[in-house]
């Protein structure tokens, strides 16, 4: 079994965004705790700007959980860039410990599963999971620089420039039940790979290892696609989507109804940005903003997050392999 399921059912207490001026202008614009207007966010350099970013949006979660620093016992937190310099650059503004991950754009997901079970386990009662990315640091260190003024292909996606976090904390019931939803249950992914060597159609590359997910999650569970309000992808755009529910429907599975990826829906007009965005920024600031709104209010009360990510790096597609993808997920529920 790949799933693990929390009996005490740890809550997400507070969640922190930030978003870059693209990001803004689509739907998440009024929902993010912060929206540039320049993403540079005031700094030398587009990899500062990210660190920037990440080390916002985990200040901004303490801030909107009513909690200060010392209430919180790890941050566990990655990104894009080689070492995981924004995570870690980002960890040392802060004074309590931090295990630093690497998922790829699946991080978000990655990140909230181990802190759910730390927290559920009783190691710690106050964990934050956050990651980011930035559209600019994000095409340097994968594909060209943006100096070079490379063509894009249709085919390609836009990576979020962005950052979330979520405060995962166990509050022993109370009124914290009303107004936090809980992590029920996680599904953590196998690698994947289906042989796709375009660094560019990242789509197709991610989606059979959200299928993967997605099937052993249903198995393990027992339950039916149909039981969540939303099965929201993380960073599969408009082209990777389309796969993912054709791949599924040939294994007997239907999301169409209530699929949805975040790729697919932050960006204003999609077809200005080919097909969506991706990033490890695109699911955390989607679910931690949008989608994490709506399960406040009540509006969707059960909701299964599924971050994918691609795991290669320049030097393995230089060399000419293929690209090895993972997803994991994350059941968030209002129970």
């Amino acid at each position: 079994m790949d799933t693990i399921f929390f009996d005490k059912k740890p809550r997400i207490r507070a969640t922190g965004t930030i978003a870059g001026p693209k990001e803004c202008a689509g739907i998440v614009g009024k929902y993010v705790d912060k929206c540039l207007t320049d993403d540079t966010f005031g700094e030398s350099t587009y990899e500062k700007a990210e660190c920037k970013m990440l080390s916002y949006a985990v200040s901004k979660t303490i801030e909107n959980a009513k909690l200060s620093e010392k209430d919180v016992d790890l941050l566990i937190s990655g990104d894009l860039l080689n070492q995981i310099i924004s995570a870690s650059f980002t960890a040392r503004d802060f004074d309590f410990p931090f295990l630093g991950v690497y998922g790829a754009c699946s991080t978000m997901a990655e990140s909230m599963a181990l802190a759910a079970t730390f927290v559920n386990a009783g190691h710690y009662k106050n964990i934050i999971a956050a990651t980011g990315s930035h559209f600019s640091s994000a095409e340097r260190q994968y594909r060209y620089p943006l100096e070079l003024g490379n063509t894009r292909p249709p085919q390609s996606q836009w990576t979020v420039t962005g950052a979330g976090g979520a405060l995962i904390s166990y509050t022993g019931g109370g009124n914290e039940k009303k107004f936090c939803p809980a992590i029920t249950c996680a599904t953590i992914g196998k690698v994947v790979d289906y042989g796709i060597t375009d660094v560019n159609n990242m789509g197709a590359a991610m989606a059979p290892s959200g299928m993967s997910t997605i099937l052993n999650h249903l198995q393990d569970t027992g339950r039916k696609a149909a039981y969540y309000d939303l099965i929201v992808t993380g960073d599969l755009g408009a082209l990777g989507s389309r796969i993912l529910k054709d791949l599924l429907w040939e294994k007997g599975v239907d999301i169409q109804p209530n699929h949805v990826d975040c790729g697919e829906i932050i960006y204003n007009v999609i077809e200005d940005e080919f097909q969506g965005g991706s990033g490890a920024g695109c699911s955390a600031v989607v679910f931690n903003s949008y989608i994490m709104d709506k399960l406040k209010k009540r509006e969707i009360n059960r909701v299964l997050l599924v971050a994918t990510g691609a795991l290669l790096s320049t030097v393995s597609s230089g060399q000419g392999e293929s690209i090895p993808c993972i997803s994991h997920a994350v059941a968030i529920e209002n129970v």
